[in-house]
């Protein structure tokens, strides 16, 4: 069984048309999204019709689709942010934001755990940027691998009983007693420097586990916002990857 990830999409159909295309190369068995699949780009409609497509078999609510629904309020958001929340609010369709409302905030399959942000109280959706930020999920976890996003910030953390640590690279073979924290980054607005998509393939059978990355037309989705009258850094920034 093959699983591709793709989390934090943002709205941005350019570079979500070039992980599904890497995606077809992968032999991917099944299909998780982590959530935020809007905000921020142009594209909410065309990203949401997108993921539905794939008929992923899990579906986790980000912090943007509680924006959206009204579950979160504006004054949780920074200013772009919230300002791209209310433009997504009128672009999409009610069935589009019913769609949404069956997307939940954690859930457990065979040996992975799957939430937005961490397990420390999934609806606060907390940031995991390095091994320091996985310790309350790490004590929470039940199965071998919580897979997150959120952060944009992709990175592979083990935990061996004792503390957390970083794996380094972008790829690692799981290791019998350690459990795993897996941040596969942002497929629509990196912010690690790397302005490419970034998305994740696991592959249960032989236990291992692989961030990817991949370019795309950063010009046209940078001028879709614009054009949108969305706030000009949320284009400015696709280029930078931060």
């Amino acid at each position: 069984m093959r699983y591709g990830l793709i989390a934090d999409i943002h709205s941005n159909v350019e570079a979500l048309d070039a992980v599904l295309a890497e995606m077809k190369k992968e032999r991917i068995s099944e299909y998780v999204s982590l959530g935020d699949v809007v905000g921020y780009g142009a594209n909410p409609k065309e990203c949401i019709e997108k993921v539905k497509a794939l008929n992923p078999s899990v579906l986790i609510a980000g912090n943007h689709e509680w924006g959206v629904l009204g579950m979160l309020e504006l004054s949780y958001f920074n200013e772009q942010a919230a300002a791209a929340i209310e433009w997504t609010e009128n672009v999409i369709s009610g069935s589009d934001a019913e769609y949404m409302k069956t997307f939940k905030l954690s859930e457990s399959a065979d040996d992975m755990t799957f939430v937005h942000g961490s397990l420390e109280e999934p609806k606060e959706f907390f940031y995991i940027f390095d091994a320091n930020d996985t310790d309350k999920t790490f004590r929470m976890l039940k199965t071998k691998i919580c897979f997150v996003g959120h952060s944009h910030v992709p990175g592979i953390f083990a935990f061996d009983g004792k503390r957390p640590s970083r794996v380094k690279g972008a790829g690692a073979k799981l290791e019998d007693g350690k459990n795993y924290v897996i941040n596969i980054g942002s497929v629509g607005q990196p912010r690690d420097g790397d302005p490419r998509a970034s998305f994740a393939i696991y592959d249960k059978r032989a236990g291992t586990v692989e961030i990817k990355r991949v370019g795309y037309d950063i010009r046209t989705a940078r001028n879709k916002i614009i054009a949108a009258g969305l706030p000009a850094n949320l284009a400015s920034r696709l280029a930078e990857g931060h």
